[in-house]
């Protein structure tokens, strides 16, 4: 039976919606370091060493979702974190009102990373007063399928249901372009868990999640 593309995240979005940006060795993949410690394997039993040495300087550390290693080489270990849900949704949900949402560019470069974000796709913010309040990014991805990352709220503004609004705009805007929204939540984070599970969102899969480092 074959695999199936979210099983493999990082892998998976290397290898087609950021192969421009991927870079290889030994058939495995990595985002660069100033994008994301974001590292994907083919196959569990891929040879680890000479990719390792070529895609990870000294001092750097990588993480991976979905597939661990069989072997890990020498000099190297293997940290594994509590399993996150993947969550999916299939039918579009309810925006609740709230203030207008935008598109965020380089105009808002500076109130971006001061919520954080990756530039892996589209941002999408709310302002109150004049300030990002909160905020919505796309990160991996797949022909089929696009994450939701980077759901955040500033503290000043928790509470007036922000996430919720931009969770179900940007969800929606995905189903309508033909792919499946997906995102991560840690199950430690019981709150945004219950937000996305009350949204209609439901979990597709528990998926390992890891980190190589030099040992």
């Amino acid at each position: 039976m074959e695999a199936h593309p979210l099983d493999n995240p990082f892998f998976s979005s290397l290898d087609s919606l950021h192969a421009g940006i991927a870079l290889q060795a030994g058939g495995v993949l990595r985002y660069p370091a100033d994008v994301a410690p974001f590292l994907g394997i083919p196959h569990p039993d891929v040879a680890l060493a000479a990719p390792l040495a070529t895609l990870v300087p000294e001092g750097d550390g990588v993480l991976l979702l979905g597939l661990a290693p069989a072997a890990v080489p020498g000099g190297w270990a293997l940290e594994r974190f509590p399993d996150l849900a993947q969550m999916q949704c299939e039918r579009e949900l309810d925006v609740v009102d709230g203030p207008r949402i935008v598109e965020l560019d380089e105009r808002h470069r500076a109130d971006v990373l001061a919520l954080t974000a990756l530039d892996l796709g589209r941002y999408f913010g709310m302002y109150v007063d004049g300030r990002l309040a909160a905020m919505i990014g796309e990160r991996l991805g797949t022909p089929d399928a696009r994450e939701m990352s980077a759901i955040c709220t500033h503290p000043d503004f928790l509470g007036r249901g922000h996430a919720r609004r931009l969770t179900a705009f940007l969800t929606n805007e995905t189903l309508r372009a033909g792919k499946l929204p997906f995102l991560h939540v840690a199950y430690s984070n019981a709150r945004a868990k219950a937000l996305y599970e009350s949204m209609g969102y439901r979990l597709r899969r528990d998926i390992p999640f890891m980190a190589l480092r030099r040992g």
